[in-house]
């Protein structure tokens, strides 16, 4: 049965303080509930829009989807969206050098191949500027096994960081410095939260592995 759209229910919608009337594919919407709707400035769009307008990440949520997409435009046409995508800040000025803001950093998942690991990372030189890349990489209580095809010198941040290689376990607290051959299998861990920067060479490692 197809839906009946009155002026009433124009009226209750205006009321709610909604500008924004999803309707089912195929309604019926009478000349009186258009006026309304002219009138109140209401508009009438598919369900299938309102779902297209509502991002992933605020499904299921109780927020008003057309307030949501306003913002969003709004951040998009003032180009503050892009700003707020960016993994982290920094300044270059053409002549190859490059600063990082580190309390800008934001971290993204570091696929160990199990999902059980709490591992995350951000690379902040990349093969595309040196010979070398760096980034931050977190491990968060836990533990996965990588065999490095490159060289790697990694600095503890703060935390404690465990490398295992050769049956022989090594731990590296905060201001310690590692250096891990290329060839080399080991397993990375943190019996707590270890913060590490890290640098190796060659710059295309994640190409490497």
């Amino acid at each position: 049965m197809k839906q009946l759209i009155c002026a009433k229910d124009v009226e209750t919608l205006n009321a709610e303080g909604k500008k924004v009337y999803y309707v089912e594919s195929g309604s019926i919407i009478t000349p009186s509930a258009k006026d309304a709707a002219d009138a109140f400035g209401i508009t009438f769009c598919e369900k299938a829009e309102e779902q297209t307008q509502v991002p992933a990440a605020f499904a299921g949520m109780d927020i008003d989807s057309e307030k949501i997409y306003k913002v969003l435009k709004t951040l998009m046409e003032k180009g503050l969206l892009n700003d707020l995508l960016k993994p982290y800040e920094s300044e270059s000025h053409g002549n190859g050098l490059k600063v990082v803001r580190g309390n800008t950093v934001k971290m993204d998942v570091f696929d160990t191949g199990d999902p059980s690991v709490k591992a995350y990372y951000q690379e902040l030189v990349s093969k595309e500027e040196s010979h070398i890349s760096a980034g931050f990489l977190t491990i968060d209580h836990s533990k996965f096994v990588w065999e490095l095809t490159y060289e790697e010198i990694d600095y503890v941040i703060e935390g404690t960081l465990t490398v295992t290689i050769d049956g022989k376990t090594y731990t590296a607290k905060a201001g310690d410095v590692l250096f891990v051959p290329s060839g080399s299998k080991v397993t990375w861990g943190s019996p707590d939260k270890a913060r590490v920067f890290y640098a190796t060479y060659p710059a295309n490692w994640a190409d490497l592995v």
